[in-house]
């Protein structure tokens, strides 16, 4: 599509590629530094019935509430099975009386930052499956045409990406996600294909790439400027692609992740309601505004846990097998996956900072017993954020309620 009269839409024109109130924001970085089991052995999936058990939602709910209390400014969790509420907590003020008074409720949106990803793994794992585009399949012949392909990008399939082996700024100090910094980086190329390293570019071009392979933008898009646009043709192309995918995006994962999930309205913007990020000892609370230039997702407890039973088990996204092998394959979540004695969970973490006071956090859990579970918080940890993680899994461990299995080698009575 080459377009080369008349203005250009309103949205190309008022793309801003770095906005300020992105600048000087850091988000998670994945799994690095998190203290999780490396799983050994057989592949993923269910664990050996050894033994037979059930799991004490109240206990675990309780003493989550209790480890928090006092540690953070405020927090909404909720734990679902088979899609219906058997626990949930809320304490504190998602904004605090200075800044408008808004208790936490399960309803209560936040920017869930990088559990956004669990979003967009989706998005790929069901369009990929449904244009029967394998994930082993490289991501050049769906890159931009206008970008330069840097060594070894032709090897870079939609697997590396959405399990973060692309290589991609490996070892950069920036862990940027906009539509600069992903051209660029495409043009460096990378010599470690293959190597894990936790980059939010790897979504980025996910959502670049889910326009294209979804037919949204052809990779020939050509946008020239006009005499009431004067900027350069490489910068008009990149606003152009920008915008254009980013609506793609949008589009695509309320249709068809979202409105199966009966979820309606998250967006890339805060609303007056939804939970500030704060220090902690309080003080003040920070609004990360409009995310829209990196997909994140303002969204609510409920809201994320309605997403991951349907995914899960709906059958109304993808199948249940397709989901079971994008948790495996580590797609949108971080690996490994845990062992327990009811078998292995999956985790994502998410956070993002502003300089580095004010903070939000996010964890979402797929557990055993086709459980889901997801925590909100908008703050700090008092006892530092590397406590978070292993307090949720101390108390998922210890709430496991084990039987015995019956002896096979012993006489019927």
């Amino acid at each position: 599509m080459d377009e080369r009269e008349g203005d250009p839409p309103a949205a190309v024109r008022a793309q801003v590629m770095r906005p300020d109130n992105l600048l000087g924001v850091s988000s998670d970085r994945g799994r690095e530094g998190v203290p999780v089991e490396h799983v050994t052995g057989p592949p993923p999936g269910p664990a050996p019935a050894a033994a037979v058990g059930s799991f004490d939602a109240a206990g675990f709910i309780q003493e989550l509430k209790a480890k928090l209390t006092g540690n953070v400014a405020g927090f909404s969790i909720g734990l679902n099975q088979n899609g219906a509420t058997i626990g949930k907590a809320t304490q504190n003020w998602a904004k605090y009386p200075m800044d408008g008074t808004e208790p936490w409720t399960l309803d209560t949106r936040m920017n869930v930052a990088s559990l956004s990803k669990i979003v967009t793994a989706i998005a790929m794992t069901k369009l990929l499956g449904e244009a029967g585009i394998s994930p082993g399949t490289p991501i050049i012949g769906y890159l931009p045409a206008y970008w330069v392909k840097g060594p070894n990008v032709e090897y870079i399939t939609f697997a590396h990406l959405l399990a973060h082996t692309s290589g991609l700024a490996f070892e950069a100090t920036s862990d940027q996600m906009d539509f600069t910094w992903m051209k660029e980086q495409i043009a460096i190329g990378t010599t470690n294909l293959g190597v894990y390293q936790y980059r939010n570019l790897n979504y980025g071009l996910c959502r670049i790439l889910l326009a294209t392979v979804n037919g949204n933008v052809p990779l020939s898009l050509l946008v020239w400027p006009t005499k009431s646009s004067p900027v350069t043709p490489a910068e008009f192309n990149d606003n152009a692609w920008d915008s254009s995918t980013i609506s793609a995006y949008a589009s695509y994962v309320a249709s068809e992740v979202f409105a199966p999930s009966g979820v309606i309205g998250p967006g890339f913007i805060s609303d007056a309601g939804d939970a500030l990020a704060y220090n902690f000892p309080v003080t003040k609370g920070f609004d990360f505004g409009d995310q829209t230039l990196v997909t994140g997702y303002y969204m609510s407890v409920n809201e994320v846990l309605a997403v991951m039973g349907t995914f899960r088990r709906g059958g109304a996204i993808v199948s249940s097998a397709q989901a079971q092998l994008m948790l495996d394959n580590g797609f949108g979540i971080n690996q490994p996956p845990v062992k327990t004695s009811l078998g292995y969970y999956y985790v994502k973490f998410g956070g993002l900072q502003q300089n580095p006071d004010f903070e939000v956090q996010s964890l979402a859990f797929f557990l055993p017993l086709n459980m889901e579970l997801v925590i909100l918080i908008n703050s700090p940890v008092a006892q530092g954020d590397a406590a978070l993680y292993p307090w949720v899994q101390s108390a998922y461990t210890k709430h496991i309620v084990l039987v015995a299995a019956p002896d096979a080698s012993a006489s019927p009575a």
